[in-house]
């Protein structure tokens, strides 16, 4: 069985994060193969692995290192296909990793999770897969399902170990359920209508006008690569109807690429509404860039963002065009063509 995914530790130190990765990817059913190798202290090691299986057919590689977390950069180096990185806390709270393995140049995009978080590589490993592989996508969507269960039982926990006199146990009990099923069908609905249009192959959506620039640069990426794209100037805070029919109508797109400076909450906005993978660009805006970049990157378990450098839209369409090029020759072809002019 040829693995989809090879998961590379730095360090066999790492283990315990990547044990998330693997729990995941069990559970989705992707076959995946686990290397040990330093991109410092075996850097031979680590190209001829990456090359190497790049040929014999891997579809993702995920990157798990701390300190100067150059692992991820390396690997990204040797291959056309998706990167994902994991920075990993040993030292500065693991800081040092995350801007290592996020802040790449062009045109060596590293989908970057946030620190420790090997689950959602597993998940963004698996999202990117299913943009080509229906049985994987319908795996995502159980794995899905479980975590809306697990919130539901957590909060039926909760509620019943307090005895406070004025708390109303019952209020809104049902509201679950409801949502849950309304949603099903909403979803159901909406890819009927769908198959009656065509729909870009990557949506594009700029949280303000003060984005708009990075996103010109994403774009300008994915007219090189021949990807067809929607862009949208739409925030998931001021406009929350809208933008959730936004999302909704752009359901047949095969990933999402959100541009936001701030807190980001688009980014949280779009995993929050679809199960299709997310690359993220925090853009400059305040606190020295930090506040963007960590709230689009530190995402919790279960949603998962792929974060490339600050300001950096066009590794964010490198990174859109690897992903697709997984399926599409084309786009690998126009990728190759790309990176070897610059």
């Amino acid at each position: 069985m040829t693995p989809k995914v090879m998961i590379i530790l730095g360090s066999a130190s790492d283990k315990k994060i990547a044990e998330k990765a693997i729990d995941i990817l069990e559970t989705l059913k992707i076959p995946y193969s686990l290397k040990v190798a330093s991109a410092h202290r075996t850097h031979e090691k680590v190209k001829k692995l990456v090359i190497e299986g790049t040929k014999q057919g891997v579809e993702v590689f995920i990157g798990i290192a701390g300190l100067s977390a150059h692992l991820q950069g390396v690997i990204a180096s040797y291959t056309y296909k998706p990167v994902v990185g994991v920075p990993v806390d040993v030292k500065v709270s693991g800081l040092d990793a995350l801007y290592a393995s996020a802040q790449m140049p062009f045109p060596i995009p590293v989908a970057s999770v946030g620190i420790d978080r090997g689950e959602n590589a597993g998940i963004l490993a698996g999202q990117i897969i299913a943009t080509l592989d229906e049985k994987v996508k319908n795996n995502i969507t159980k794995l899905r399902k479980s975590y809306h269960k697990k919130v539901k039982e957590d909060e039926e926990k909760l509620i019943n170990s307090l005895n406070e006199q004025y708390l109303n146990k019952d209020f809104l009990k049902n509201l679950s359920s409801e949502y849950e099923a309304k949603g099903e069908n909403k979803e159901n609905d909406s890819n009927t209508e769908s198959k009656n249009k065509k729909t870009p192959l990557v949506s594009v959506i700029a949280g303000s006008n003060t984005d708009i620039e990075i996103a010109k640069k994403t774009c300008e990426v994915l007219d090189e690569l021949n990807i067809s794209y929607d862009m949208n100037i739409l925030s998931p805070v001021r406009h929350p109807d809208k933008f959730q029919e936004y999302i909704e109508s752009m359901k047949d797109v095969k990933l999402f690429l959100a541009v936001s400076g701030l807190s980001a909450h688009v980014t949280g906005a779009i995993v929050a509404l679809s199960e299709k993978p997310v690359i993220g660009v925090p853009c400059y805006n305040q606190l020295n860039r930090m506040n963007s970049l960590l709230a689009m990157i530190n995402m919790p378990p279960g949603v998962p963002v792929g974060t490339v450098g600050v300001d950096n839209g066009e590794n964010a369409g490198i990174l859109a065009g690897k992903i697709l090029g997984i399926s599409n020759k084309e786009i690998e072809s126009n990728l190759k063509r790309l990176k070897q002019k610059n």
